[in-house]
This record gives structure tokens, sequence and C-alpha cells, in this order.
């Protein structure tokens, strides 16, 4: 879209305008600023630190287990407190982002991560580490919401969904680093407190990551929405720096606000039938992928440990116990690069394939693998290690190139500027529901009706992510911000 000299026009639209040559010839795409990929990499640590923290849980926990002599219930405490802050973190906080701005509740999180991460490393007992693993969830949470909008509304259209899915994607990288991590400290240090080691890998790199999101622009769509329009000119004129200058000068049109309009607001506006629909799609199938991504990827050393039959069958001293535990790891790691090649997946199709068709297929694809490593546990000998391994293998692929990447993407598309910090934390909020409920319950279920019975289940809620999807769908491939949320406002 060319610009017409004196004519004020939206954020996304300065962002979205292709520059000209010397000749006046349009140049071929919209490149990135440097402010603008700097916004993007330092959104990529969130979504990094989450997959780290998480899945490294699930090595940790059998040494917390043994260093504090953890029931099953605590056990499974344990594992579902981050996932716990996280359904807090993603509405209390990252709602707050609607109010404050995207940059003040971007740095805010960082800082409370690095914090609770610090008091995590030296917890002196069983409630201390609940509560320092609740917090490290909080700041993770606040991250869902806050850290698509100050990509989406930072970048150019045709961009939007590889990159806000390529800094997704760094949850994968984050998961395999954790499980990484937790090997290799379980090899250099063979103790009981090597969990503690684990989690001080991050505290340094988080706070690197604190004093560099102070150097971003604040959202220019959000100071514009506020009314605020000279700071946004400002701001989008910082952020679209180049050299030579292009655009040589920012007017912004005044959006008309909620209040002149007539709307509803907050959470009366997300289930006002106008949004309703919008909000379905962003929170059900969120819910039910987490169900099984959460469930399946925590507890993936806990399971491989315990069909392979290749450890020791019960840890009669410490060195079985780590033992077991690195076994475990390596296993889990294997998995978790598939993690990284399905998120690589939804990056190169996103655009192509368009979210919901990924998000059907994904779900569909998820249940074939859950079944695959349920049919295993009738199998024996070599069949059963192929069919296991292929079926979590399919599971991982799948839900990164489906439901884990594009229910994180449409929760941040489908809702208008005002609210999108609530909408898309409130989806966020609704998906840790159910990874709380399958952290939490894993240790007691895998006790109580085995293995099996827990992927079926998983299968059932894989198939009825597909048809919600389908059945609430709302494709906002190749649209502009501006384009969907003006759909979206003629309902």
């Amino acid at each position: 879209m060319m610009r017409t000299p004196g004519k004020s026009r939206t954020v996304q639209e300065y962002i979205d305008e292709t520059p000209l040559w010397a000749d006046g010839t349009p140049a071929p795409s919209t490149p990135m600023t440097g402010m603008q990929w700097r916004i993007w990499a330092l959104a990529t640590a969130g979504k990094f630190f989450e997959g780290l923290v998480v899945f490294m849980t699930g090595v940790a926990l059998p040494l917390m287990v043994q260093e504090y002599g953890l029931s099953a219930m605590q056990k499974g405490a344990v594992g579902a407190m981050p996932l716990f802050g996280i359904l807090v973190g993603a509405t209390a906080l990252g709602g707050l982002a609607d109010h404050f701005g995207r940059k003040t509740m971007f740095i805010v999180e960082m800082i409370l991560f690095a914090a609770c991460l610090t008091l995590l490393v030296i917890s002196p007992g069983y409630e201390f580490l609940l509560a320092a693993l609740f917090g490290v969830g909080l700041s993770l949470g606040c991250d869902y919401p806050t850290a698509h909008m100050v990509i989406s509304e930072s970048i150019p259209s045709a961009n939007r969904g590889r990159l806000v899915l390529g800094a997704f994607g760094f949850q994968a990288i984050g998961a395999l680093a954790g499980t990484a991590v937790g090997y290799l400290i379980l090899s250099n240090i063979p103790e009981i407190t090597a969990w503690r080691w684990m989690y001080a890998t991050a505290v340094p790199p988080a706070i690197v990551v604190v004093l560099a999101r102070f150097s971003i622009t604040d959202s220019a769509p959000w100071l514009a929405a506020r009314g605020r329009i000279a700071e946004a000119e400002q701001e989008t004129q910082r952020l679209l720096r180049r050299d030579p200058p292009y655009p040589g000068k920012v007017t912004l049109s005044r959006p008309v606000s909620a209040a002149e309009s007539g709307e509803a607001s907050g959470f009366r506006a997300l289930f006002s039938r106008r949004y309703r629909r919008a909000t379905l799609l962003a929170a059900i199938p969120w819910f039910l992928q987490d169900l099984g991504t959460y469930g399946i990827g925590i507890f993936t050393p806990t399971i491989l440990a315990s069909v392979l039959g290749t450890k020791a069958r019960y840890a009669r001293n410490l060195a079985d116990l780590l033992h077991n535990d690195m076994l475990a790891a390596k296993g889990a790691a294997f998995i978790d690069i598939l993690l990284l090649v399905g998120i690589i997946g939804a990056v190169l199709l996103v655009d192509r394939a368009g979210r919901i068709r990924l998000q059907v297929m994904g779900f569909l694809g998820c249940a074939a693998g859950l079944l695959l490593a349920a049919l295993s546990l009738e199998a024996s000998g070599h069949a059963r290690t192929t069919l296991l391994f292929s079926g979590f293998m399919l599971f991982s692929f799948m839900t990164n190139l489906g439901p884990n990447a594009m229910t994180y993407l449409i929760a941040g598309e489908v809702f208008p500027t005002r609210i999108r910090g609530l909408g898309a934390g409130i989806a966020a909020s609704t998906a840790k529901i159910g990874a709380v409920a399958t952290a939490f319950l894993f240790p007691v279920l895998l006790a109580d009706i085995g293995t099996q019975t827990i992927l079926y289940i998983l299968v059932g809620t894989s198939l009825v992510g597909a048809a919600v999807t389908w059945v609430c769908r709302i494709e906002t491939t190749g649209k502009s911000l501006d384009a969907i949320e003006y759909d979206r406002e003629k309902g």
C-alpha cells in the first residue's frame, strides 16, 4: 500500500508500506528494520525459558522427590506449579498489557522471572520450592500474550505468521536445551542437589534479557488505541528508522474508541455475541492440546523409564536413581527434537496452508501418535519400543506443526487491539487449566488407571480439538491486524 501525501494512516499501514528506490520503483518487499529484529529476538527469550524450565522439571523431578521425600500428590504439585503460575499470570499480568502497555509488562515479567528463578535455586524446603515455581510460572504466563503482541504489532503483516511462530519455536529449543542441560549436569554433578544447578544455568541469561528489553520501542498500535497519538507517531518513526529514512514523516489517524462506538469492554466484550466465536476458537482447542502436550512433555522421562524396562526396576540407591534419570533424559531429548522439527514445518507452511488447516491436521496427527503409543503397551520386545518411540515422535512433531503452534498464533490475532492482551491471556489461562490438571494428576493417574488408559483419553481430546477448531474457524492467514479487526468488528 503506497502512501498518499498528507493523508493520515494507521500504524499497520505504515509498517506494511513498501519503500521506494531512488527512481520511484517499489522495493520487492517490506524490509525489517534493526528495531523490529531486536524486538523479535528479545521476544524469543520468554518462549525459550518456558520450554527450558517446564521440560527441565521432568529431569529434575526425581531428584526433588528424593531430596524432599515427596509423595505422589506432592510430586504432581511440583510438576503442576509452574503451569498454575502460567495460568494465573496469562490473565492477571498479561491482561495488564492492555492498561500499562506492552513494553512495561514485557520488562516486568522478565524481572519477576529472574528473581523467582534465583529463589528456586536456593529453595530450603518443599513449600518454598512451590512458591518459587509459582512465581516463575507467573512471569512466563505474562509472556504468552505480551511476547506475541510486541512482535505482531511491530512487524509487516506478510511476516507475522512466520515470525511469531519462529519466536514460539524457541519453546521447543528450550525444551531440548532443558533435557540436554539436565543430562550434562547429572553427568558432571552426580548428586541429589544437581537439580539446583540445572535451574541456575538460566539466571545469567535472564538478567541480560531484562536489561536488553529496556531498549525497545513501545507498541505504537496500543498507544494509538489509548488516544496517545503523538507518542504513537514517535514510536512508529523510531520503529521504522532506516538509512535512508523511510517514511519521512508519520501522521497517524485516530482510531474510534470503544466508548465512542458504544461497545462493551474487558471481559464483557470477550463473551459478547461479536467476539464469542473468537474467544471459543482461541481458548478451547488450546485447552485440549495442552492436556496432551504438557502431560506427555513433562512426564516423557517417567513414561519411558517405566515402559522400556532397560533401567533398574527400583532405585535402590543414589547411583540407581541417577542412572535411571539420565537414561530417561536421553530418551526424552531424542523425542524433543521432533518438537523443533514440527515448529520448523509450521513456520514454513503457516502462510501457505493456513492456520485452521494446520491446526486440524495437527490434532489428527496427535491422535494418531498417541494411539500408536497406547498400542505399544500391548506389544513386547522390539515392537514395543518401536511403537512407543514412533508414537511419541509423531505426537511431538504434529503438535508443534499444528495445535501447539497455531493456538498460540490464533489467540493473538482474532481480538481487537484494545482487548488483545486480555483475550490472548484468557485463552492461555484456559489452556493452562488443562496443563495444570494433567501435570498434577498424571502421577496419580499413572498409578491408578495406567499409562494406556491415559493415552486413550488423550486420543479422544485430540479428536475433539480438531472438531472444535473446524466448527469455530476464523482464518487470519494473509490479513493485516487492521483487516482482521475490521472483519471482527463487522461480526
